[in-house]
């Protein structure tokens, strides 16, 4: 079993003529959410997969195995629920709305200019369908939008630095205050 521990996000910085040539490994969207499973490449190799906790694998990845070949990741197509308006009787907006609904009850939604993608989901479907959008059952590449975790934690690392700003404001103010008794005595 060939160990793969590295990830090189998108491919960034490879030669294309490399990708061309490196096989491929096919993932559904449940698999690229785990930092440890195994898996067959194009080529026939078992691949053992560890990588650090947290990472999702999208398509277009490139895994680096210890002996320094390259595994490409492609998103497998799995069952989804394809979400569009209704050109008839609705507008872009309700998928707007759509997606609104989603994301309050926690739902991968991969999110695109014309449609939605979601996992199946029978009572989300009949949820849909009662705000008059189409929802169809297909299969495709499934790549939700990534959490907005990342955005939080960055957001709370602002919040810090404000705060230490809001301190050194305090600071000043303090000192303008003492110079105003000052001149108050004077």
């Amino acid at each position: 079993m060939l160990t793969i521990n590295k990830l090189i996000p998108g491919g960034r910085g490879l030669a294309g003529v490399l990708l061309k040539r490196a096989p491929s490994v096919e993932l559904g969207w449940d698999l690229r959410q785990k930092s440890r499973f195994d898996a067959t490449d194009s080529g026939g190799r078992a691949l053992g997969v560890f990588l650090p906790r947290g990472t999702v694998l999208r398509g277009g990845d490139v895994l680096v195995a210890e002996d320094g070949s390259l595994v490409r990741v492609l998103a497998a197509p799995q069952p989804v629920l394809r979400i569009t308006h209704c050109a008839a009787h609705g507008s872009p907006f309700d998928l707007l709305r759509a997606a609104y609904h989603l994301g309050n009850r926690h739902v991968s939604i991969e999110l695109k200019p014309d449609h939605l993608q979601i996992e199946p989901d029978h009572v989300l479907a009949q949820m849909l369908r009662n705000m008059h959008l189409i929802v169809s059952e297909t299969n495709a590449p499934f790549e939700p939008e990534s959490g907005a975790y990342a955005a939080a934690h960055d957001h709370g690392h602002a919040h810090g630095h404000e705060h230490e700003h809001d301190h050194g404001h305090a600071h000043d103010h303090g000192h303008d205050h003492h110079h105003h008794g000052h001149g108050h005595e004077h």
